[in-house]
């Protein structure tokens, strides 16, 4: 009896591993489908191309404001560049280089230009509303006016690093404050810290400055 039942029971057992195995193959079948026609995870998009330059004609009459009159209008220009070229090639959020004293990582801030950018379409508005003609044509006190009334909540007992000016016309004054040339302007002489002088010229005098002709100063 119980040979038989042994014989019974394998052909049921046989039967079952059968459909099992049915059952398995057709399982593994509808999920390699659903694999096959999922979609593939999407890359991030790629950041936005950062927005450069300035309004020239805006940042002209800014400069021509701000920056002492002795420079002459071809230097006022120059520095206008080099302020332009500085805040174009900024790099935001960039790792900084170790210092001493620390051993974390850190990094710079943000882009500072949209609101500087911002800020300088902000004197043209204000400019239109209280003289009535545009920032850019309006006459040396005028603009000197309506940088008054813009930077009246900032303060004033120093200039920040150009990278950390809150107002458009604090960072185009302390890039032009930092540079070799306003070095030289301070001391009367070519003393062009930050540059690379040769042997022969560190026992000697520094040059005095050459005087600039301010007569083609542009006013507008």
């Amino acid at each position: 009896m119980k040979r038989n039942r042994e014989s019974s029971d394998v052909p049921a057992r046989r039967q079952f591993l059968k459909s099992a195995g049915v059952l398995a193959v057709g399982t593994a079948t509808v999920a390699g489908t659903a694999c096959d026609v999922k979609e593939p995870a999407k890359l991030d998009e790629p950041a936005a191309a950062r927005r450069i330059g300035f309004d020239r004609s805006l940042l002209d009459a800014l400069a021509a404001t701000v920056l002492p009159a002795s420079l002459g209008a071809v230097e006022v220009r120059a520095a206008t560049d080099r302020f332009v070229r500085w805040a174009d090639g900024y790099e935001p959020v960039a790792e900084e280089m170790h210092g001493y004293g620390y051993a974390d990582v850190r990094y710079l801030p943000p882009d500072p230009s949209p609101a500087w950018r911002a800020q300088l379409a902000a004197l043209d508005m204000l400019s239109r509303k209280t003289h009535h003609v545009s920032f850019a044509s309006a006459k040396p006190e005028q603009r000197t006016a309506v940088l008054e009334v813009a930077l009246r909540g900032e303060r004033g007992d120093r200039l920040p690093a150009p990278l950390n000016a809150q107002h458009i016309a604090l960072a185009v004054l302390a890039h032009w404050s930092a540079s070799p040339n306003a070095w030289n302007l301070a001391y009367g002489a070519r003393i062009s810290p930050l540059t690379c002088r040769s042997l022969d010229e560190a026992t000697r005098a520094p040059l005095p400055l050459a005087p600039v002709d301010t007569t083609t100063r542009r006013t507008s």
